[in-house]
């Protein structure tokens, strides 16, 4: 606004130069009524300066007012913004803080979960490492058959401690024939003792599943089928003692597989094992026959239970009728100690009243003769 001012100032002192110069061209006639139009010019440019500079005062004071109003407001608003951005910066921060504190504490646990994963992943990492270690092991026991022999008795002996009472087997028992067996199962007659004997035919077995045709597969199946009638034919004739032994045997495959293939691929071996009455038996089968086994051993003893209680209960019943007698005895005693008392009374009643009649006797104090004594009561003398 105040350029604009100075810019109508300059352009009226330029009009005046021009007016003026325009003027000295005229002749002197008309230079006076110039002259006084140039004064009314220069007068009225006068007062349109000074309305001028009243109006640049008026709109510098305005002008100012409003800076000053505006800078107190854009002060305040500067303020106002400045409070509201520290608030909101002090709340990030808080939330902030607040969110690290919590990714703090959830990587603190996320990483003791991790740590304890990794303690469980290594244990159960050495845990496969021994396992293999111990596979290996179990792998050079079974290449060598007196130790697969050794690996099957355990097995066995195992499976019978866990499912027999102690006093039902014998481990390693020596027959009457010299054989030595390698479990005992005591059963009363009959049937008698079982032999229970372990085999592991595990090569031919081995080799059947290594084979890589189905000749050499047949040939290996063939070899089994061979052992396993040989160990039968082995059981039957060492530990099958009439008199001494059961009238059949147990043979123990410590390999269930061993035992499914038998059953699957070989029933001719083992209709041949029921014929030499020696039945072949896996871990869990021979589980399922002591099961057997222990039931009949309980039995046995229920029954051996059953005749002391029955000859005790026998002995009480003897018992019971001598005490019988001998109440009846001492109710006899009673009865006639009761008829003893009653004598008694009887007795004493009458002795009582002889004397009330002597006391009442009148023993003539006044010169009165005395009476002779009255004959004595039979009745009294036969008490």
């Amino acid at each position: 606004m105040e350029a604009a001012l100075i810019l109508l100032s300059v352009a009226l002192v330029v009009v005046a130069g021009v007016i003026v110069w325009v003027v000295l061209r005229r002749d002197d006639a008309a230079s006076r009524e110039i002259d006084q139009q140039i004064e009314q010019l220069v007068s009225a440019q006068e007062r349109a300066q000074e309305n001028l500079s009243g109006q640049l005062k008026m709109l510098n004071d305005q002008q100012s007012a409003t800076a000053a109003a505006t800078a107190k407001a854009l002060q305040e608003s500067s303020e106002r913004l400045t409070k509201s951005m520290n608030d909101r910066l002090e709340q990030v921060q808080d939330r902030m803080g607040q969110s690290l504190q919590k990714s703090s504490k959830e990587t603190a646990e996320s990483v003791t979960k991790l740590t304890e994963r990794l303690s469980v992943i290594d244990q159960a990492q050495q845990n496969i490492t021994k396992l293999s270690t111990e596979v290996v092991g179990l792998q050079h026991i079974l290449d060598d058959k007196q130790a697969r022999g050794a690996f099957g008795e355990v097995q066995l002996e195992a499976i019978v401690e866990d499912a027999l009472p102690a006093t039902a087997y014998e481990f390693q028992s020596v027959l009457s024939n010299g054989k030595r067996a390698d479990c005992l199962i005591k059963l009363p007659n009959p049937p008698g003792s079982v032999i229970v004997d372990a085999k592991f035919p595990l090569t031919a077995y081995r080799n059947m599943l290594g084979a890589d045709d189905d000749a050499a597969r047949a040939a290996y199946a063939k070899q089994l089928g061979e052992d396993v009638k040989k160990h039968v034919r082995d059981i039957s004739e060492r530990y099958i003692i009439p008199g001494e032994t059961a009238d059949s045997a147990l043979m123990f495959l410590p390999s269930e597989a061993v035992y499914a293939e038998l059953h699957a691929h070989h029933p001719a071996i083992v209709d041949a094992s029921y014929k030499a009455r020696v039945y072949i038996v896996s871990p869990t089968t021979m589980m399922a026959t002591l099961t057997t086994v222990r039931a009949v051993l309980r039995d046995v003893e229920m029954r051996k239970q059953a005749g002391v209680i029955q000859a005790e209960v026998g002995t009480m019943l003897t018992d019971v009728g001598r005490l019988s007698d001998r109440v009846a005895n001492l109710r006899k005693h009673f009865d006639q100690a009761n008829r003893d008392i009653d004598q008694i009374e009887t007795s004493a009643t009458k002795v009582q009243n002889r004397g009330t009649r002597i006391h009442e006797l009148d023993l003539g104090e006044t010169g009165q003769e005395v009476l002779p004594p009255s004959a004595p009561d039979p009745t009294l003398l036969d008490e």
